[in-house]
């Protein structure tokens, strides 16, 4: 009797604006795959808590910073309608 084992890799298909395919592109590391890639930036982040940064901003620009955010909170607001 004879038994096989088999190690099949699933792909799935994606798509990507030309802007992200060009970002990953130039993030690919001789011999990577596109895989590796998307692994080793996302896959080697680990999930935190929003607290730990919550009194972070070492930026002088933090005004500006908070308007462009309520700016683009209107704009997905006004979308919504």
């Amino acid at each position: 009797m004879h038994a096989y084992a088999y190690a099949y890799a699933m792909t799935k298909v994606i798509s990507l604006s030309e802007e992200a395919y060009r970002t990953l592109k130039d993030l690919k590391r001789k011999g990577e795959s596109f895989s590796d890639v998307i692994i080793r930036i996302a896959g080697s982040r680990e999930a935190r808590s929003l607290a730990e940064f919550a009194g972070r901003w070492a930026g002088a620009d933090l005004d500006a910073v908070f308007g462009e955010v309520l700016r683009e909170r209107e704009e997905v607001r006004s979308r919504e309608l």
